[in-house]
């Protein structure tokens, strides 16, 4: 009885700490992955996004599909609710959902042409932007009250100066500049912005490329024609300078002169009805008061 047992344990074993069974395996029932490297076609997305605590199951799944997608693709709810079942009303407020939380920027623009399209932008990283913007600002005050040096480093990037803006290519002038001829060709040019807002022009610009409109509208070119051969066929990207593609427009394009016609021969003079002083006949004179028979006749005359 009182001898003690060396091979009994001093105290009784405890359980293992955590939530892991004793004997080592971990419990069934829970989630287990099977977890493949993705080499292609894979999109990175964020945990904020796959265990939001506010957004709903559908607006989360909404966020990553969006988050896939290449850029260019149509994400309007029409196209969502034909590409997926839970319909428009419940898309829509998914769509709201992730807006409300920054994961998505909706924006209505106006488009050439005058349509009103809207712009959608997936943010995969809410209000990161906004943290870079911070970032300098804040590191610049923190040296300022420490008094250190600033890094040169880090100084920020100095705007390249451009040189001095190229002269509009030179346009054709008009034989006889008239007055009219160029307050009707500076109207044509004024007018061009109501067939396409690109075609702004400046006073400056308008100064400069009158004279070629005038030239054209001297050779028998009706406004019509001059209008649709400067606004024609435009390029459908941005134009950079749309006063030097007029000007280019209009020395490349400039028609010949109109044949030449030789001016109408004018009409006979009709003179004044009188009579005769001799005898008294009616007949039509420039200035003599004798008809042509009293004129070969000078007895009649008399």
């Amino acid at each position: 009885m009182g001898n003690q047992n060396p091979s009994a344990p001093p105290r009784a074993e405890s359980r293992i700490a955590g939530n892991k069974p004793p004997n080592g395996h971990p419990r069934p029932g829970g989630l287990a992955h099977d977890n493949t490297r993705h080499t292609t076609r894979f999109t990175v997305v964020g945990n904020h996004l796959a265990q939001h605590h506010e957004l709903s199951l559908l607006a989360i799944g909404l966020g990553v599909h969006l988050q896939s997608l290449p850029k260019g693709a149509r994400v309007d709810i029409k196209t969502l609710a034909a590409r997926f079942p839970e319909g428009a009303t419940r898309i829509a407020a998914a769509l709201r959902e992730l807006e409300a939380h920054g994961y998505l920027r909706r924006t209505r623009e106006r488009v050439p042409g005058g349509r009103i399209v809207t712009r959608t932008v997936s943010c995969n990283q809410p209000g990161a932007a906004a943290r870079r913007a911070d970032a300098p600002r804040s590191t610049t005050l923190e040296r300022a009250r420490e008094g250190t040096p600033r890094d040169h480093a880090h100084a920020p990037p100095k705007r390249e100066k451009r040189g001095p803006r190229k002269p509009l290519p030179a346009v054709p002038q008009p034989a006889c500049p008239a007055p009219d001829l160029l307050q009707a060709a500076t109207d044509l040019l004024s007018g061009l912005r109501r067939h396409d807002s690109r075609l702004l022009l400046s006073s400056c610009d308008t100064d400069h490329l009158a004279p070629g409109v005038a030239a054209w509208l001297e050779r028998d070119v009706s406004a019509t024609a001059v209008r649709h051969a400067l606004t024609a066929d435009l390029p459908p990207e941005g134009l950079r300078r749309p006063a030097a593609l007029l000007a280019h427009r209009l020395a490349a394009r400039l028609p010949p002169p109109p044949p030449f016609r030789a001016p109408a021969a004018p009409p006979p003079a009709i003179h004044e009805m009188r009579n005769c002083d001799g005898c008294d006949r009616g007949f039509r004179s420039a200035g003599t008061r004798l008809c042509r028979d009293c004129r070969t006749d000078p007895t009649k005359g008399a």
